[in-house]
C-alpha cells in the first residue's frame, strides 16, 4: 500500500503521481534511473500513471515522488543564482555538486539505455549504432578530466594558489574543446537528439537524457571557462 504523503507535499506529489511514466521519463532528467531502481517498466508500461505503476508493482510511491521532486528542485535551484558573483570556493563547491556529481549519475544511466536501444532495435536502419561505445568513451574521458580538476586544479585555487594555476587551466580548456567535439559527434549519431516517430519510450527517454547531458555539459564548461578560469588565467582575445 502506498504511504500517505505529508499534507504540504500532496498537491505537487499528486501532479507527479497522475502523470504517465513515459511523460515523466521524458520531462525529468534522471527519472529513468529512479524508475529502474524501483523496478517500474517505463518502456512497455510507459502509458501507465506513476500511481498505477507503483500500485501494480507493489512498491511505495512516496520515495519515488521524493526522488523526482529532488531532481526537479536541483534544476530549479541552479536557475536562481548569478554564479559570476559567487566567491571561488563556493563556485567550486557548486561545480562539484551540480556538474561533477550529476555527470557521474547521468552517464551510467544513459549508457545503460543506449545499450538497451542498440540491443533491442539494432536491426533498424535508424538505430544509433555506436552510440553506446561513444558514450563509454565520453564517460571515461570526462571522469579523467574531473579527477584532474578535483585532485590538482581546484585544490590549488582553494589553497589560495590560483596565481600558479595557469598551466593546469590551459590543459582543462583544451580538454573542454575535446568534450565539445564529443558533443557534436553525439548530435550526429542521434540526428540531433531526434528520436524516430515510432521510437519506444526507452529510446525517447534516452534522447531526452542526452539533451539534458548536452545542456549540462555546455553549462559546466561555460561556468569553468568563462567564470572560474577567467579569475586566474584570462583567455586571450582573438
Amino acid at each position: 500500500m502506498t504511504s500517505p504523503l505529508p499534507v504540504h507535499a500532496q498537491p505537487a506529489a499528486a501532479a507527479l503521481l497522475d502523470q504517465s511514466l513515459g511523460r515523466l521519463a521524458r520531462s525529468i532528467a534522471g527519472a529513468t534511473g529512479v524508475f529502474d531502481a524501483h523496478g517500474l517498466d517505463f518502456c512497455c508500461g510507459g502509458a501507465r500513471t506513476l500511481r498505477t505503476a507503483a500500485a501494480s508493482a507493489g512498491v511505495d510511491a512516496a520515495p519515488i515522488v521524493d526522488a523526482l521532486q529532488a531532481l526537479q528542485a536541483r534544476v530549479a535551484a541552479n536557475q536562481e543564482v548569478d554564479w559570476a558573483t559567487v566567491p571561488s570556493d563556493a563556485l567550486i563547491d557548486h561545480i562539484l555538486v551540480r556538474y561533477h556529481a550529476v555527470h557521474r549519475e547521468q552517464l551510467p544511466e544513459l549508457l545503460r539505455l543506449a545499450r538497451k536501444v542498440e540491443q533491442v532495435h539494432g536491426a533498424r536502419a535508424d538505430c544509433p549504432q555506436g552510440l553506446a561505445e561513444h558514450l563509454a568513451v565520453m564517460a571515461q574521458e570526462l571522469e579523467s578530466h574531473m579527477r584532474k580538476e578535483e585532485l590538482v586544479l581546484f585544490p590549488l585555487i582553494q589553497r589560495g594558489q590560483g596565481a600558479v594555476a595557469a598551466a593546469p587551466i590551459t590543459v582543462m580548456r583544451m580538454e573542454h574543446d575535446d568534450h565539445g567535439a564529443a558533443l557534436h559527434e553525439l548530435a550526429r549519431l542521434t540526428d540531433d537528439f531526434t528520436p524516430p516517430r515510432a521510437a519506444c519510450t526507452t529510446w525517447r527517454a534516452l534522447y531526452a537524457g542526452l539533451r539534458t547531458l548536452r545542456a549540462d555539459l555546455i553549462a559546466h564548461i561555460h561556468t569553468e571557462n568563462n567564470i572560474l578560469f577567467e579569475r586566474f588565467a584570462p583567455a586571450a582575445v582573438h
